[in-house]
């Protein structure tokens, strides 16, 4: 066996229906008496609804959380919860949300309550990428890590088919990184594997039927796994080029991500035979290829395969492509250009992912 690390994230997770109904008894356990409530304008009814179950007893709501985490907007909410003598933060949403979230959370030292209603994974990471000045910058803090999550599948419910297969994707992609990481380790592995299969099957179904609780129960316990991974161990290729993309060219997160993933694995194949073997175990209909196996689950979930069709222009594959290769990070193979630009052209184009990178 191979000599590792392991490092297990602290952080508390309170899973299941209903489970949200449990959100006044962790506020009192904490000893907070004013959290403020955050979401992004879509979902003022689900911060509203905190509102109800904590009878009132809040800070305050701040509805203007979005993508990619600009810094002037996290100026306007800090502003507000000082204010309004914020004890705490209470963040609904999806990645947008968390992210506003952690980005308070750090500057402040206010404990932050996470529920989130989509399966980015951002709740169970240290991770914060903030945008300014058209450049999104990540860092890494062991107190950027929600303290509690509650995952109530109820919510998760009415979240669109289309966006939970991408939500969905999003997910996986953690995982499969993990699965290669430089500070990979078996229990990450274990964690990637069953969070991978686990999203792998529940996905299609949810396509097929968006009211299936089971189908709704599972790819949320597999976004929790993956989440974890992404929290726990180092990201390369995949989540260099979704930030580059994301930040630079505003592309949407979780559609990019579902775009570039097999096209980054099938760059990296090469040099991960055992990452490659383990992923198409768990990927249904893979038949002992993992890029099928991916090409085959977004072909079942229907999704949009082409950077185009979210408003890219083909002259920006160069730079693209440029930005990708200036900041020099880990990856299992190395970064060339030439063939980094040919990946990035065929996530611009929509095509199938192909193993001859």
């Amino acid at each position: 066996m191979q000599s590792f690390e392991y490092n297990a994230n602290p952080g508390r997770v309170i899973f299941g229906s209903g489970s949200l109904q449990k959100l006044p008894d962790e506020v009192a356990r904490l000893n907070l008496k004013a959290p403020l409530l955050l979401s992004t304008p879509q979902q003022i009814e689900q911060a509203e609804s905190l509102k109800d179950i904590l009878n009132g007893k809040v800070a305050g709501l701040f509805t203007e959380a979005t993508m990619h985490t600009p810094s002037h907007v996290t100026d306007k909410a800090l502003e507000y919860a000082k204010e309004q003598k914020a004890d705490s933060v209470i963040s609904i949403g999806g990645g947008s949300t968390i992210g506003l979230g952690k980005a308070i959370s750090i500057r402040t030292g206010l404990p932050h309550i996470c529920i989130p209603t989509t399966y980015a994974g951002s709740e169970m990471t240290p991770i914060l990428g903030e945008t300014a000045d058209g450049q999104k910058k990540t860092r890494s803090d062991p107190k950027i890590l929600p303290g509690t999550v509650i995952y109530d599948v109820d919510l998760t419910m009415t979240l669109p088919p289309a966006l939970s297969a991408t939500s969905g994707v999003n997910a996986i992609a953690h995982a499969v990184e993990a699965l290669y990481a430089r500070n990979t380790n078996p229990i990450m592995c274990l964690l990637a594997q069953e969070g991978i299969k686990s999203l792998a099957e529940a996905l299609p179904e949810i396509i097929q039927d968006p009211a299936s609780h089971a189908a709704r129960s599972k790819a949320l316990y597999g976004a929790w796994l993956c989440g974890t991974c992404l929290g726990s161990v180092g990201m390369a290729l995949h989540h260099k080029l979704c930030h580059t993309l994301g930040g630079s060219f505003n592309m949407p997160h979780a559609e990019t991500h579902t775009i570039v993933l097999p096209h980054a694995l099938s760059y990296n194949a090469p040099k991960i035979p055992e990452a490659m073997k383990q992923l198409a175990l768990v990927l249904p209909q893979s038949n002992g290829d993992a890029i099928n196996g991916l090409n085959v689950l977004l072909t079942k979930l229907k999704v949009k395969r082409g950077l185009k069709d979210f408003g890219m222009k083909e002259a920006d594959i160069d730079k693209a492509a440029e930005i990708a290769v200036s900041n020099p990070y880990w990856n299992p193979r190395e970064i060339e250009k030439s063939p980094i630009r040919e990946l990035i052209r065929r996530c611009w184009a929509g095509e199938e992912a192909k193993a001859d990178l």
